[in-house]
C-alpha cells in the first residue's frame, strides 16, 4: 500500500486506536482488580485478626462469640464438613488472596455468596458475609472496551466505504486522457463530500462527453454544408466569365461567409461553459437576419405574425430560425413557410408529409446519416434544439390537416 495514500493514514490511525484502546482496557482492568484487592482486604482483614484473638482465648471461639459475630451479620463455620463443601466446591471463585507470615486469608465468591476464608496454625475459619456482595467492576469495563472497540470498527469500515469511491474516481480521472468518459461508478443519492465530488466528476466528464460528440456533429455539417457552395463555385470557375456569372460567384463567397460565421456562432454555443449573452430583439429583425443568412426569396416566407420583442442571442437565434425556415421550404411541396406568433409562441407551418419518428428521435446528432434523407431533417433539428434551449425555448411537433406545425415555446423560468 502506498505510505502517501489517504487509505493507509486511516489504516495506520486505526490501528493505533485499537492498541492505545487495548492498552488501556488493560491499565483499567489491573486497576480495578487492585482497587477492589484493596477494598476487600481493608474489610475482612479486622475480621479475620477478630477471630484470631479469640481463638487464641481463654474459652476460643464459643457460643456467645458466634451469636455476637450473627450481630454483625456474619456466619461463623468452623467444622470441616461446611467449610469443605464451599473451599472445594467448583463454582467456587478466589477473588483476593493475601498471605501473611502463618497466615492465609482469601475471600472467596460462590454465586451470590461471598465468604472469608481464614487459616491460621493448621486452624481453618470459614466466615460468609450476610452483607451486600462486592460487584466486580470488571464486567463493565468489559463493557464499555466492547462498546469502544465495536464503535472503533465499525467507524472504520464505514470511513473506508466512504472513501471507496476515490479509488474508482482515481483510476476513471486518469482515464479522462483516453476520451473514456464513462463515471457511471460515481452514481449516488448522499451527500458527503466524496459522494458530491463524484458527481461533479461525472458531470464534468459528461459535459466533456456532450462537447466532443456536438465538435463532431459540428465537423460533420461544415462538410456537408459548404460542399454545396463549394461545387457551385467551382463549376461557375469553368464557364465563360460574364457580370451575371460573376455576380453568382460573388454570391457563393457571401454564402460561404455566412457559413463559416453561423458554423463560428454554432461552435460557441457548443463549447461555452457559461450562460450566452442574451438582449431584447424584434422578432421582424431576427427573421430578416435569418432570411438574409438563408438568402430565400421574399415570396417564400409568409408572416402572419406579432412584432414581439424577445430576450434571446441574437446571432444563435437567428440560426435556429433559419434552420427552421430552410427545413420547411426543403421539405415542402409548394416551397413555402407561414410563420406565425401566439402568445409567446413562435409558429413556423409548412405543407408536407408527416413527420415519420418522434421529434426527440431527430434530435439525435448522427440520426441523419442512419436514416434516408426523406425521413430526416439532417443535422438541422440537432442545432435548433440547442440553440433553443440556451435561449430558454423548446420545440414541439404537431401535425394538422396535411400541415407541419413546429412550436418554439418560452420556457417558465
Amino acid at each position: 500500500m502506498n505510505r502517501q495514500s489517504i487509505f493507509f493514514t486511516i489504516t495506520v490511525s486505526f490501528i493505533i486506536s485499537i492498541i492505545l484502546v487495548i492498552i488501556s482496557f488493560g491499565i483499567m482492568m489491573f486497576g480495578s482488580q487492585k482497587k477492589m484487592e484493596h477494598h476487600l482486604l481493608e474489610k475482612y482483614t479486622p475480621v479475620a485478626k477478630m477471630i484470631y484473638r479469640q481463638h487464641f482465648r481463654k474459652g476460643g471461639v464459643n457460643k456467645k462469640f458466634k451469636e455476637n459475630f450473627t450481630a454483625l451479620n456474619y456466619e461463623l463455620f468452623t467444622r470441616k464438613g461446611p467449610i469443605d463443601g464451599i473451599t472445594y466446591n467448583p463454582k467456587t471463585k478466589v477473588i483476593v488472596e493475601r498471605r501473611f507470615k502463618d497466615s492465609l486469608l482469601r475471600v472467596l465468591q460462590v454465586n451470590d455468596r461471598q465468604f472469608i476464608y481464614i487459616k491460621n496454625r493448621g486452624k481453618t475459619f470459614l466466615v460468609e458475609d450476610k452483607n451486600e456482595i462486592t460487584k466486580n467492576s470488571k464486567i463493565y469495563i468489559v463493557l464499555v472496551f466492547a462498546i469502544i472497540l465495536i464503535t472503533l470498527i465499525l467507524s472504520f469500515i464505514v470511513t473506508i466505504k466512504k472513501l471507496m469511491p476515490l479509488k474508482v474516481l482515481k483510476d476513471k480521472v486518469s482515464n479522462l486522457g483516453d476520451e473514456n468518459f464513462d463515471f457511471e461508478c460515481c452514481d449516488s443519492n448522499s451527500k458527503d463530500e466524496v459522494s458530491m465530488l463524484g458527481m461533479e466528476f461525472k458531470k464534468t466528464a459528461k459535459k466533456l462527453k456532450d462537447i466532443k460528440e456536438a465538435r463532431n456533429v459540428f465537423i460533420r455539417n461544415i462538410m456537408h454544408e459548404l460542399k454545396t457552395p463549394i461545387t457551385k463555385g467551382k463549376f461557375l470557375t469553368e464557364i465563360e466569365r460574364n457580370e451575371e456569372n460573376d455576380e453568382k460567384l460573388k454570391e457563393v463567397f457571401i454564402r460561404l461567409e455566412s457559413l463559416i460565421n453561423e458554423f463560428a456562432s454554432i461552435e460557441e454555443l457548443i463549447s461555452s461553459s457559461k450562460n450566452i449573452e442574451k438582449n431584447y430583439y424584434f422578432l421582424d429583425d431576427i427573421l430578416d437576419n435569418a432570411k438574409d443568412i438563408l438568402m430565400v426569396e421574399e415570396d417564400e416566407v409568409v408572416g402572419h405574425f406579432e412584432n414581439k420583442k424577445l430576450e434571446v442571442n441574437f446571432k444563435l437565434f437567428s440560426i435556429a430560425v433559419k434552420n427552421l425556415i430552410d427545413n420547411a421550404i426543403k421539405y415542402s411541396p409548394d416551397k413555402k413557410v407561414e410563420i406565425k406568433t401566439e402568445n409567446q409562441d413562435i409558429i413556423f407551418e409548412n405543407r408536407g408529409k408527416e413527420l415519420k419518428y418522434d421529434l426527440e428521435r431527430y434530435y439525435e446528432p448522427f440520426f441523419a446519416n442512419e436514416e434516408k434523407i426523406e425521413n430526416s431533417f439532417g443535422l438541422g433539428l440537432y442545432i435548433i434544439h440547442n440553440i433553443l434551449k440556451a435561449n430558454n425555448y423548446s420545440l414541439s411537433y404537431e401535425y394538422k390537416n396535411g400541415i407541419n406545425i413546429f412550436r418554439c415555446k418560452k420556457d417558465e423560468e
